[in-house]
């Protein structure tokens, strides 16, 4: 009996399998100290970047829901995306970079919803609410950065990964959480740091991965556009950073114009980037895009693709020319004289599938113990065992019970007895036979013993690319990724507990707007901060906002001025940030 197959339904809802990453924002969670952090990161962010970033970056905070006062709230800003057709969804950290770029590929913006502490106000080596919501949004109601941003997603979620990128990842995630949990030791996280170090020097060769990931990173994440003399800044890394974003455009950081080159520029996330790429406009990002993916195996197919995914050890899909994708990892594959693919050797568990969506009755539990099958045309008939006609499996005594034979063109030999057929539309796909042996010469590839076998019908590898076809359905049946969803964080400690009193003080103080008579409590205030928090410049700064925005001519105003500056003098932790501050009150 012939099965029809499904096409893969397009919908605009979230795929199952990436509904694993999806956290929920806890707005209870974020302290006052996180709220004054961005207030302050928007402030000093906005005065910069109305001159230094890309046109569209102002606008684009208040189109996307983005307020200076107060954290975004992702339902909020997923209500004004939708008009630009994209969606915000929430996240926890860094998810696994396949999912991150498979969300893009929909259309979909994941938002971490931790904050960053107050120590790391100018950058934060993890995902947070500043660097997602006030980094990448914005610029996203731009049309053509938003279509490249979907593109960039949907080409990048086709790279094939290696192990070493993996391990890679791991050792990234543990060392970014570990330096935004406040209660993370020394010993931690030099730990962490020595673990990264030790991954990175196992990596052996560059991965279509490293060379999406260095696209991204120098368009999307560290991306200057305009003129090569005096680009404006639209990469979420500068748009999150008030360090490194003031320094980018100085002399001392080199401006190179973009090219596919780029792919091949490395970068250390720990550090300021000694370079950066700079497009003439966002619609010649989809001409850089392009040529990248004419250099990936989902273009290219053939052996070369074959190659990628065995060098790589991961879960990767060949796809053949009758349309039939097998998902596994590629263990071994045998080219003809002719510079062909004749046989697929896959390691379990190994899914079939047709147009993204997995074959009835071959999941991965099918195939556990892994996949073989020939490709190419049969002998005699000149033809893909995926355009045989009926007639023609009945020349070759494929007839009822009966015990048939084919020959493929590679010399590999098939007898038994033809059990079941499956086919798209057009043309079959996989052929099932019982009491099955398959010979290569004196070579045994398969034998009755071994149960059913399940013949993938094609002539030609037409593209290889990383992960499963059907990425749900592989992964529920072979929870073949580990991941642990992360959780919300709070950054209050038993140690900043009563500081952050002070803080939600003074903001109730800034946003009733009369602290003129409230001049008692500021006093109060000050004298607690000098006696126990004598190093917080923050809430200090945000005093001297109220000084200046309301006009009080406080007498205390100067002398925390002048207890700023000497902080910023000395060089101490968050000087850069008190001198941007300072400035902005002039």
């Amino acid at each position: 009996m012939v099965e029809p197959i499904a096409r893969h339904p397009l919908t605009e809802e979230i795929p199952a399998h990436l509904r694993r990453y999806l956290s929920k924002q806890d707005y209870s969670l974020y302290t006052p100290i996180d709220q004054a952090c961005w207030r302050f990161i928007m402030k000093v962010g906005r005065a910069f970047f109305r001159t230094h970033a890309h046109r569209k970056y102002l606008d684009g905070l208040e189109e996307t829901g983005i307020s200076a006062e107060s954290i975004p709230r992702i339902e909020e800003m997923d209500a004004k995306l939708r008009r630009f057709n994209w969606r915000a969804v929430p996240v926890i950290g860094f998810i696994p970079p396949a999912a991150f770029l498979e969300f893009q590929s929909h259309g979909l913006l994941p938002i971490a919803c931790d904050m960053r502490k107050l120590e790391n106000i100018e950058y934060t080596p993890a995902p947070d609410i500043v660097h997602e919501a006030a980094g990448h949004a914005p610029i996203i109601a731009d049309p053509a950065f938003a279509a490249y941003l979907r593109s960039y997603g949907e080409v990048s979620r086709r790279a094939i990964f290696s192990r070493e990128n993996m391990n890679v990842y791991y050792a990234v995630r543990t060392l970014s959480d570990t330096k935004e949990r406040p209660d993370a030791t020394a010993e931690e996280i030099a730990s962490a740091e020595a673990e990264l170090t030790r991954r990175l020097e196992e990596v052996s060769y560059d991965s279509e991965v490293d060379w999406v990931t260095r696209l991204g990173w120098w368009t999307t994440e560290y991306g200057l556009v305009g003129d090569l003399s005096n680009p404006q800044i639209y990469g979420a890394g500068l748009l999150s950073s008030i360090g490194e974003s003031y320094h980018c455009l100085s002399d001392r950081v080199k401006k190179i114009p973009l090219t596919i080159d780029c792919i091949h520029q490395p970068f250390n996330i720990t550090e300021p980037q000694p370079q950066l790429f700079v497009t003439p406009d966002f619609a010649y990002l989809a001409v850089i895009l392009e040529e990248l993916a004419e250099r990936m195996a989902f273009r290219r197919g053939g052996v070369d693709g074959l190659r990628a995914a065995q060098r790589g050890g991961t879960v990767c899909t060949v796809e053949l020319d009758s349309g039939l994708q097998m998902s596994g990892v590629l263990a071994d594959f045998v080219v003809g004289p002719h510079g062909r693919a004749e046989f697929l050797r896959f390691g379990g568990p190994v899914q079939l599938a047709f147009a993204d969506l997995q074959l009835d009755g071959h999941d991965p539990t099918r195939h556990a113990g892994g996949y073989v099958t020939p490709i190419g045309e049969i002998r005699g008939v000149k033809k893909s065992p995926a355009d045989v006609s009926p007639a023609d499996l009945d020349r070759l005594g494929f007839r009822g019970e009966e015990r048939g034979r084919l020959e493929l063109e590679s010399g590999i030999v098939l007898e038994g007895i033809l059990q079941g057929r499956m086919r798209d539309s057009e043309r079959y796909l996989v052929l099932t036979f019982r009491d099955c042996s398959i010979r290569d010469g004196d070579t045994v590839l398969h034998r009755p013993e071994q149960g059913p076998f399940d013949l993938g019908c094609g002539a030609r590898v037409t593209s290889v690319f990383g992960g499963a076809a059907d990425r749900n359905a592989y992964q529920l049946a072979t929870e073949s990724e580990r991941y642990e969803p992360g959780i919300h964080k709070t950054n209050l400690t038993a140690g900043n507990r009563s500081l952050n009193e002070l803080y939600r003080h003074v903001r109730e103080i800034r946003e009733e707007g009369r602290a003129d008579e409230r001049r008692g409590e500021i006093a109060e205030i000050l004298a607690q901060l000098d006696a126990d928090f004598p190093e917080d410049w923050l809430l200090r700064w945000e005093l001297l906002e109220i000084d200046s925005e309301q006009k009080l001519a406080s007498p205390w105003a100067r002398a925390v001025r002048e207890r700023l500056e000497s902080v910023r003098d000395r060089g101490a932790p968050g000087s850069e940030s008190i001198d941007r501050g300072l400035a902005l009150l002039t």
